[in-house]
């Protein structure tokens, strides 16, 4: 859960109320595109849509702090990246051990997404998945493997689901289109 940021208090100040609605829709319009890469992308951004950088960063964290954005992250193209296969794998954890297992999972520098889904029985009987890229196949295997042993999960069921196919990778849609 994000925490707000004391230094953009969202309680002391709304800087979205000092932006007019057209600058609120172009900084909305301009995040789904993400961040320019730059040296100071806020600046960058900004000077694009006729705002200051104090002005995006603080209205950003508004937005975070009252949960209008819920996540604001990056979208890492691995492959780009020199890893060429990633792998959901998919756990049946005990459902008393589920959240304790995923905040490991999340510590874990080889995972590189978790989250907890509901089961869909009898078909679907797992109920944790993360997310791990390795350079090849084995490397992915290997990664896994050395979670099995580290936490001890050999009896616990699991599956590897492998990429076939890599979809458009982009971050939210919030801007009301025109």
């Amino acid at each position: 859960m994000n925490q707000p940021n004391p230094q953009f208090s969202s309680y002391d100040f709304d800087p979205s109320t000092t932006l007019s609605s057209h600058q609120k829709q172009s900084l909305r319009a301009a995040l789904e595109d993400g961040l320019p890469l730059t040296p100071t992308p806020y600046r960058t951004l900004g000077n694009a849509i006729g705002l200051q950088e104090s002005q995006v960063i603080e209205t950003i964290q508004h937005w975070v702090d009252t949960g209008f954005i819920k996540r604001f992250g990056l979208v890492v193209r691995h492959r780009e990246l020199g890893y060429k296969a990633n792998a959901m794998v998919v756990w049946n954890i005990p459902d008393n051990q589920v959240d304790e297992m995923g905040d490991m999972f999340k510590q874990a520098p080889q995972v590189t997404l978790c989250y907890r889904r509901p089961r869909r029985l009898p078909d679907w009987p797992y109920n944790l998945f993360c997310m791990i890229h390795g350079q090849d196949r084995g490397v992915v295997v290997a990664e896994v493997e050395r979670l099995v042993e580290q936490y001890s999960l050999h009896d616990i069921p699991r599956a590897l689901l492998f990429s076939k196919q890599r979809f458009k990778q982009r971050g939210a849609h919030f801007a009301c289109p025109h």
